[in-house]
């Protein structure tokens, strides 16, 4: 499953590479970007979140208790119910946005974002579809197709740039619209991708009446408190962005920019991981092995804090080098490269927070409770609010100052969930992975002092000119931090590297 996400995630920075090329980080980046993060906040509320997260637990109780054929009814009425509910909001919003485009007086950047969004709300409707699928896959044991969906997504939307830009006129204005119509393509694939597997395992659709199902309505009093709960950073992005899109044209792209880096890591570990735990920790929970339940969470809470906090060392260290890399070409400039590479380094310390939030809020889930996550995120959201206004419009640091929002309301909101988490579950004992943090953070400190001495030598006396300079900028000083902190890990026994090292070992090919 890591490795389907994996080579999501990359296909991702892939697209985004397209994209800043293609329309670099002024007015009609920061509109498209705006007016795509809407719908695509309800795939990752829900393909990555709040629908998965109220519905597996159901599922697998349904599978457990009332046998296959009760289990795939339920799936139908809550699908039913998804494609009436999905249907009736976006009718709604297209003709909201429709009206007020004819009556309003807006600037030009302001309409066309509203214009873009009308293009592309439908695509929740695709991705309501899509994330019940991959929740029902995900509960059946298959974990590889789900992420790979993530995959057909990516290539869609890299391919309409390629093949459906050169129909849309000479202008950027006019051309960006092949973008928003690429994505509603991509989230018919992305569906459609699911359902094979789901045929093999013995599903087939049937409308069943949504209106009074008992499961229906109990998916949908977990999954809108539980919206919130899972996806609060992609809420806080939403709101940050809210506030951004009115003060400067290019905050909105440049912060898009950081936040995209930061889902490379959280979306190979932290995303796999809580995805994969959900239906671990449902059925531990419904089977009352809490013993196993809470050994479980704590595993997978210090594979998440060791694998992440290296990445977060990186993404600080060298963000302007990978971002340079990675983005730097057609219209997206040096300045944009400084101007990203800020906001990432403002972005990258919440990275362990933010991936932790997900796994905590999945806990609660699994054992039936939705309301505390929902609770601490809601606080936690006002936090996040307050702290952006303030280094917006008091401090005027743009994308840098929602970077820094961010990463304080998230580390406000993991704090929150852990106290919380050990009251609930009296017998979570987290010593052990304290003590496991003092070397770890230690060891990420030595790398990340490493990694910056290898960059200061190679950007002072090597350069970045050609494309050669610019990867050895960023693997060099990576590879050697690497190995300083698997080396020292290793040597301070902590449990997480030998159990790392002994997945990869295992993973390579055997010699016959």
């Amino acid at each position: 499953m890591g490795i389907a996400t994996m080579t999501s995630r990359i296909l991702g920075l892939v697209r985004e590479q397209v994209y800043y090329w293609f329309m670099g980080t002024g007015a009609v980046a920061s509109a498209f970007v705006f007016a795509f993060t809407i719908p695509n906040l309800f795939r990752r509320l829900l393909g990555e979140g709040a629908l998965t997260a109220a519905f597996i637990p159901i599922f697998k109780s349904k599978e457990k208790t009332d046998g296959e054929a009760e289990m795939w009814r339920a799936a139908n009425a809550v699908i039913s119910g998804l494609i009436v509910a999905s249907v009736a909001v976006v009718v709604a919003v297209m003709i909201g946005v429709t009206i007020f485009l004819a009556t309003a007086t807006l600037q030009p950047n302001t309409r066309l974002m509203l214009e873009l969004l009308r293009t592309m709300f439908p695509y929740m409707i695709l991705v309501c579809l899509a994330a019940i699928l991959m929740g029902m896959l995900n509960a059946r044991g298959h974990f590889f197709v789900p992420a790979f969906g993530s995959v057909v997504l990516n290539v869609v939307m890299i391919g309409s740039v390629v093949f459906l830009v050169p129909f849309f006129g000479n202008t950027l204005e006019k051309q960006i619209f092949a973008v928003a119509v690429g994505v509603l393509i991509a989230g018919v694939m992305q569906a459609i991708f699911q359902v094979p597997t789901l045929r093999a395992e013995g599903f087939r659709y049937r409308w069943v009446s949504p209106w009074k199902d008992p499961t229906v309505r109990e998916v949908v009093r977990k999954m809108i408190p539980g919206s919130i709960g899972v996806a609060a950073f992609q809420i806080n992005v939403l709101l940050t962005q809210t506030l951004a899109f009115g003060e400067n044209e290019s905050i909105v792209a440049v912060f898009n920019g950081a936040v995209r880096l930061m889902e490379l890591p959280q979306g190979v570990f932290g995303i796999s991981l809580a995805t994969y735990l959900l239906p671990t920790l449902s059925g531990l929970a419904a089977e009352k092995k809490f013993p196993e339940f809470r050994s479980t969470l704590r595993q997978g809470l210090s594979y998440l804090i060791y694998i992440n906090i290296l990445a977060s060392v990186f993404l600080f260290v060298l963000a302007e080098p990978i971002i340079r890399l990675l983005f730097e070409r057609g219209k997206f400039t040096a300045f944009s490269t400084q101007q990203v590479s800020f906001a990432l380094v403002c972005l990258a310390p919440g990275l362990v927070a933010f991936s932790m939030v997900n796994i905590l809020a999945r806990a609660f889930y699994a054992v039936g409770d939705i309301k505390t996550p929902m609770k601490i995120s809601l606080f936690c959201l006002a936090v996040n609010f307050g702290f952006a206004m303030f280094f917006l419009f008091i401090l005027n640091l743009g994308a840098a100052g929602l970077g820094i929002a961010n990463t304080i309301s998230s580390a406000c909101n993991v704090t929150l969930l852990l106290f919380a988490l050990r009251k609930k579950l009296k017998q979570l004992d987290f010593a052990e992975l304290v003590q496991q943090l003092v070397p770890v953070i230690a060891s990420a400190i030595a790398a990340g002092l490493l990694a910056w001495c290898i960059r200061y030598y190679w950007q002072t006396h090597l350069g970045h000119a050609k494309l050669a300079m610019k990867l050895g900028e960023v693997f060099v000083p990576m590879i050697f931090a690497t190995l300083l902190y698997f080396g020292l890990t290793s040597w301070l026994k902590i449990p997480s590297a030998h159990d790392v090292l002994n997945l990869v070992m295992r993973r390579l090919p055997k010699k016959s």
